[in-house]
C-alpha cells in the first residue's frame, strides 16, 4: 500500500474517531522514554521501523521485512544461543558523489506536482505531513513548502496520474525527466508515478547454529537487559529482535545487538549475564550513542530551507544515518560534510540520470 492510500484511510478515520470519541488522555512520557531528551526528529513512514531502539523498546522482524509487537518478557532461558557473525561488519557508505546534481545534470523526479493558477507548476518530494481530517469540500489548496518546491517546465499537467483539483489548484503524481538548472527541470519525458520504495530489511548478519534457531524465551525486556545496553550505549546498537522463520507462538524470536567499539567478545561475555535466548551478535558500523549524535547534527540543519532535509533516521543495522532530502547538491554536501560523509546515507528525491 502506498503512503498516500494509507495517509486517506487514516484521515478518514481519524475525522470520524474524533467525532464519536472524546479527548484521549496526554501520555506519560517521561515514564515511557525514561525522561531523557532526544533531539526532534521527523521519521519517515516506511522507514519508522528502523528507528533505533531505545531502553529495550525493541523491534521485531519477520522475514518478509514486515514488522510485529514487542515481545512480552518470558521466563530465562538456561543457556543462551549466541552465534558470531562471521561477515566483516558494516562498510562506510562513502561520500555519495554518484548522487550530486549541478546544473545541467539529467535528473528525474517521482511524486507529487502542484499547479496552482498563475504560478509555474512545482514538484514537492515526499515529506512529513500532519493528519488532519476536513469535511467534504473544505480541504485546503495543496502546497509545497519553498525550500522544497522544483519549479516546472514543460510538464503537462492534464496527464497526471490521480488529477484532481482542490480550491482552484490541480494536483496529481507523475514521473519526470528532464534537465536541472537552478531548483528548476525543463520537462523531456513524462510518464506515470512510480511505486513508493518500500522499507527492505537488511538480513540476519549471524548464520543459524547447526539445525536452525531454536525456540526458546527471551528476557529482552528485563529491566536488567535494559540498563546494560543503556550503560553501553557508546559501545553497543541495539536491541532489535528477528523472527527469521515467521511469527507465531512457535517460532524462534532472535535479538540483535551490534557492537560498534570495543572488544566485541568481552562484550558479549558481559552479555550474557544478564541476557538469556538466541543472541545475534554481530559488528556495527555506528553505536547508541553515535547514531544520536549523528540524528542530532542532522536535525540542526533542518531549519535550514536551501538544504532541503526532510527527515532522518537510522539504520535498523547500525549501518548508517539515512537522510532523506530534495537534492544532493555541492552545497548541501559542504553542509553534511562536517557530520561525517561516511557515516550518512543520502536519499534524494531527485536523482541523477547517468
Amino acid at each position: 500500500m502506498k503512503i498516500d492510500d494509507v495517509d486517506e484511510l487514516l484521515v478518514r478515520a481519524g475525522a470520524q474517531w474524533r467525532a464519536d470519541e472524546p479527548s484521549a488522555p496526554e501520555p506519560d512520557l517521561d515514564r515511557i522514554t525514561g525522561a531523557r531528551q532526544r533531539p526532534r526528529r521527523w521519521v519517515p513512514a516506511l522507514a519508522a521501523a528502523s528507528v533505533v531502539a531505545v531502553a529495550a523498546a525493541t523491534l521485531s522482524i519477520l522475514p518478509n521485512g514486515g514488522t510485529a509487537a514487542p515481545q512480552t518478557a518470558q521466563a530465562p532461558a538456561p543457556t543462551p544461543e549466541a552465534v558470531e557473525s562471521v561477515a566483516n561488519g558494516n562498510q562506510p557508505t562513502g561520500s555519495n558523489d554518484d548522487l550530486l546534481v549541478r546544473d545541467g545534470t539529467k535528473v528525474r523526479v517521482s511524486g507529487e506536482v502542484i499547479a496552482a493558477p498563475n504560478v509555474p507548476p512545482v514538484f514537492c518530494p515526499s515529506r512529513p505531513i500532519p493528519l488532519i481530517g476536513h469535511m467534504p469540500g473544505k480541504a485546503p489548496a495543496p502546497t509545497c513548502p519553498d525550500g522544497l518546491k522544483v519549479s516546472l517546465q514543460g510538464v503537462d499537467v492534464s496527464r497526471l496520474t490521480d488529477l484532481a483539483t482542490i480550491q482552484g489548484v490541480r494536483t496529481g503524481r507523475a514521473t519526470l525527466t528532464g534537465i536541472w538548472t537552478g531548483r528548476t527541470i525543463a520537462v523531456q519525458q513524462q510518464a506515470a508515478p512510480t511505486p513508493e520504495r518500500d522499507f527492505v530489511t537488511p538480513p540476519l548478519p549471524c548464520p543459524p547454529p547447526k539445525g536452525g534457531w531454536p525456540v526458546k524465551p527471551s528476557n529482552i525486556e528485563d529491566p536488567k537487559v535494559a540498563k546494560f545496553l543503556d550503560q553501553h550505549r557508546d559501545q553497543a546498537f541495539g536491541p532489535v529482535i528477528y523472527r527469521p522463520y515467521g511469527d507465531g507462538r512457535t517460532k524462534p524470536v532472535v535479538v540483535f545487538v551490534g557492537v560498534a567499539h570495543g572488544d566485541r567478545a568481552a562484550f558479549r561475555r558481559a552479555f550474557e549475564e544478564v541476557y538469556d535466548g538466541n543472541l545475534c551478535l554481530a559488528p556495527a558500523r555506528l553505536s547508541q550513542g553515535d547514531a544520536e549524535q549523528l540524528s542530532g547534527k542532522v536535525a540542526g540543519l533542518m531549519n535550514r530551507d536551501a538544504l532541503g532535509i526532510t527527515t532522518s533516521y537510522t539504520q535498523m543495522d547500525g549501518a548508517s544515518e539515512n537522510v532523506r532530502l530534495l537534492v544532493y547538491t555541492d552545497a548541501v554536501k559542504a553542509a553534511l560534510a562536517p557530520i561525517g560523509l561516511d557515516n550518512l546515507r543520502i536519499e534524494p528525491a531527485v536523482v541523477p540520470v547517468r
